[in-house]
């Protein structure tokens, strides 16, 4: 026994995340451009460091880009759950990303303390170039999260929430150019330094979601999941609920308990109507398997056991 969902979209879903994805990038390196090249003109180390942790955005959604290509692919002898967990491999990969862009941003700032200089040379074009690049990235995070919850895509919330820390970074920069207006140089690096922070804070979340796929964590509350298959007729108990997989390809397999007396074919049927039923009520099951079993006192215990410890 076993039920699949159809792929309803007909592979439009990852179609429309791979778009969203390109023309992120292209945005991602018009920015990383603009605050790079200005960076080195003014010698400020926290335009300069923005613009690469601008750059590592555009890298994220190439290995974005990687990911999904291969997760897009079908089932195999070798993968015989489908390639999905390879968008979760980019996820986890981005978040490495941003762990590196925090270290980048963290050493320059360091290096610019011990030895401040004079510097940079913080004109009206300064403040044009970084508020300019500050709008893309906030225009880019509210598109891109509202195309993850959209599509379900952990990649895209993953890459908005990058995007978002740049967003920071950007924020924290143009307060540094501001004081440094004001004579206060020193604010540039220090400034350099509360960013990184802020930019592993996030990091760690986006390794944390990706750990949630890897690691098998529960998609769904048994509980929710039991109420279900409860209502199926025919069906006298349910026990062993286990669910996993990514936010939007979730996999699930129970086991459910009917008449002993049924008949073969009898018991076969409840158990397709309990997995239609359980990929019904959640959009976000892909995959059910019911695992029958006769409703004698030996199987009656599990579900009674289950129950008691709060797994149901």
């Amino acid at each position: 026994m076993g039920y699949t969902r159809p792929h309803r979209d007909g592979g439009n879903r990852l179609r429309s995340v791979r778009q969203v994805l390109w023309w992120v990038l292209l945005l991602n390196v018009l920015v990383a451009v603009a605050k790079i090249a200005y960076g080195l003109c003014i010698d400020s180390v926290s335009v300069t460091a923005d613009g690469f942790h601008s750059m590592f955005d555009g890298t994220s959604n190439i290995v974005g880009l990687v990911g999904l290509a291969v997760a897009a692919r079908p089932a195999d002898r070798d993968h015989p759950y489908g390639h999905a967990k390879y968008e979760t491999f980019a996820t986890a990969a981005i978040g490495a990303l941003l762990m590196f862009a925090a270290w980048r941003v963290g050493y320059s700032a360091v290096e610019r303390l011990a030895d401040p200089g004079s510097g940079p040379a913080v004109d009206t074009v300064s403040f044009v170039v970084m508020v300019a690049t500050l709008a893309i990235n906030v225009i880019v995070v509210s598109v891109e999260r509202q195309a993850g919850r959209r599509l379900d895509s952990a990649i895209l919330k993953a890459d908005a929430s990058h995007t978002a820390s740049d967003v920071l970074v950007t924020v924290g920069v143009i307060g540094g150019l501001v004081a440094v207006r004001l004579g206060f140089p020193i604010a540039d690096p220090i400034l350099g330094l509360v960013v990184a922070a802020f930019i592993i804070v996030t990091g760690l979340r986006v390794l944390a979601s990706a750990g949630e796929s890897l690691a098998d964590t529960a998609r769904l509350d048994p509980a929710a999941v039991g109420g279900v298959v409860m209502g199926v007729e025919g069906v006298l108990g349910c026990h062993d609920i286990r669910t996993r997989g990514t936010e939007s390809e979730v996999y699930v397999d129970l086991h459910i308990q009917v008449d002993p007396d049924k008949t073969v074919a009898d018991g076969h049927a409840i158990a397709e109507r309990v997995e239609q039923a359980v990929a019904g009520a959640f959009d976000e099951v892909l995959d059910v398997i019911a695992h029958l079993e006769p409703c004698d006192e030996y199987q009656t215990a599990k579900t009674v056991e289950q129950e008691q410890s709060g797994m149901l």
